[in-house]
């Protein structure tokens, strides 16, 4: 009995970790699939036809080590973007700008952190 349920909880153990180190790929190509569903849910064909184009493309040629150059890549970009807003900001304060511009700017800085937040917490 014992070898029994030591065997089971080692299976159990085994398939865990193999989910979980499951590819980068693999979990791109499921995110891809569930928004096909949606977009079919919402009889949104064009978006339908257009994920299904990307995930012919990450079933074709992706590799995990190409998803996070492009990740980095992207995170990069958009720390550009928030540098870019950041000084945007910095010279309408200096030259005394309205309210209004200086309002403007912060809010174009704040959108481009929100972004970049988002792009490094995702996976890929």
């Amino acid at each position: 009995m014992k070898y029994r349920t030591i065997l089971g909880l080692s299976l159990l153990t085994l398939s865990t970790f193999s989910q979980a180190t499951s590819s980068l790929c693999s979990q791109k190509e499921q995110d891809i699939q569930h928004e096909i569903e949606i977009a079919r849910q919402h009889n949104n064909q064009r978006r339908v036809n257009g994920l299904e184009r990307a995930l012919t493309e990450v079933r074709g040629g992706c590799t995990d080590e190409q998803l996070k150059t492009r990740h980095q890549e992207k995170i990069k970009a958009h720390q550009q973007k928030v540098e870019e807003r950041q000084k945007a900001l910095e010279q309408e304060k200096m030259h005394g700008s309205d309210r209004e511009k200086i309002a403007k700017r912060e809010k174009k800085l704040a959108e481009a952190k929100r972004k970049l937040t988002e792009v490094q917490a995702a996976s890929y």
